[in-house]
């Protein structure tokens, strides 16, 4: 009813007791891209196997996706520290924030402070129905969202992601990467399923209509 989603995480699961392959090292390492998440560091193989992949990637991109209770503070850090991109939404950075002893309570200045105590040079922070704020070097961008008929969130999140590693791959500036993710989230969550077919012209003419 909130337009967010809640999850009951079953142990074992597919991304637990991942074993390290060298086939897995090789791709990462020729892929432009290699995205993670909380919930692969909660098994300890899994959580070694993600160490030595995240070593071999050109770009690294952290989304957080809080699960509880399959996290640790701590541990978290550590892989923000490794990350080139951090993507969170906006409970995920304020628990976060809290957790590591932010005193601050706008979303811009807890953005800086964990840019700060990371080093992460990017933090996205999606903000729903209210759309994104991207901080890349100091600067932030924003969009305020797209308004449509809510069918389904889940996936929504993932598609926002993917529109803006698209963009930034293809060096799209800042401002025109986050719009565009905001738009193919909005998209998705207009569609019932996690992954509905949307072409690029969709987006387009959705971001632009005639």
């Amino acid at each position: 009813a909130c337009g967010s989603a809640s999850y009951e995480i079953v142990y074992p699961c597919a991304w637990d007791r991942i074993q390290v392959e060298e086939a897995a090292l090789q791709r990462v390492a020729e892929s432009d891209a290699f995205i993670y998440g909380s919930l692969s560091t909660r098994d300890e193989v899994s959580r070694k196997t993600l160490e030595q992949l995240v070593e071999q990637a050109k770009f690294k991109i952290f989304d957080v996706n809080l699960r509880p209770p399959h996290y640790d503070t701590g541990r978290l850090l550590e892989m923000m520290k490794k990350a080139d991109l951090v993507k969170l939404n906006d409970d995920e950075l304020y628990e976060l924030s809290k957790a590591y002893g932010s005193k601050h309570n706008s979303i811009e200045q807890n953005i800086q402070f964990l840019a700060k105590l990371s080093g992460t040079p990017r933090i996205c922070v999606t903000l729903g129905s209210h759309g994104a704020i991207y901080f890349e070097n100091g600067e932030f961008y924003r969009h305020c969202g797209y308004r449509v008929k809510v069918a389904d969130t889940v996936g929504s999140g993932d598609s926002f992601l993917a529109g803006l590693t698209y963009k930034l791959l293809n060096n799209t500036p800042p401002q025109e990467a986050v719009s565009f993710a905001c738009a193919l989230g909005a998209l998705v969550a207009s569609h019932h399923g996690a992954t509905p077919e949307i072409s690029l012209k969709e987006v387009e003419n959705f971001m632009h209509p005639a």
